[in-house]
């Protein structure tokens, strides 16, 4: 089984108790495995003793506990990272993070982007841009804002598996492709 298969497994199961349990409980195990991804970006060291067949199990669920009780996690999210240590798969906790953010993100109707300008735009540009995309999309919109000088103008918009490319870059390699055809 790969790894995002059985990420997606795990963090849908722990979507589906969080949803028994309430929305609120999926927002704090979201905010959990966030807190998680940080710590675990912070300290490599972490992710090695983690993902090591040399650490035993009881020693990766101690860590666990240490890292689970600074976060006030609950009862379910203790249970669950005990389970992928006993399961072996502490070293998808990462992405089983994401997927179950994902999974939170299409729960609560919001569309996570990137876009891309040459220049880098102030925050009001940054706003009325993701305002007006909002009302295209009809959805809140989470964006993260990139400077690209290569695309040399325009903006490229990266959402999901969607890419709109309406860069100067793209124009011109469009216009080269025709000038070679001789159309």
């Amino acid at each position: 089984m790969t790894d995002t298969v059985v990420a997606r497994r795990y963090a849908g199961a722990l979507f589906a108790l969080g949803k028994q349990a309430g929305g609120r409980t999926l927002s704090q195990h979201g905010t959990v495995f966030a807190q998680l991804n940080e710590a675990i970006a912070a300290a490599p060291e972490l992710e090695l003793a983690l993902k090591s067949p040399v650490v035993s199990v009881e020693e990766k669920k101690g860590i666990m506990d240490c890292l689970l009780k600074k976060m006030k996690a609950d009862k379910t999210m203790t249970n669950f990272c005990f389970l992928l240590a006993d399961k072996e798969r502490l070293a998808s906790l990462r992405d089983i993070a994401s997927c179950y953010g994902k999974l939170l993100d299409e729960e609560k109707g919001v569309i996570r982007g990137v876009l891309t300008t040459a220049v880098a735009l102030d925050a009001k540009k940054q706003g009325a841009l993701k305002t007006s995309l909002e009302k295209k999309a009809g959805k809140h919109i989470e964006l993260d804002f990139n400077v690209d000088t290569s695309i040399l103008g325009g903006v490229v918009l990266k959402v999901g598996d969607r890419v709109l490319d309406a860069s100067l870059r793209a124009q011109l390699a469009i216009l080269r492709e025709t000038i070679k055809r001789g159309e």
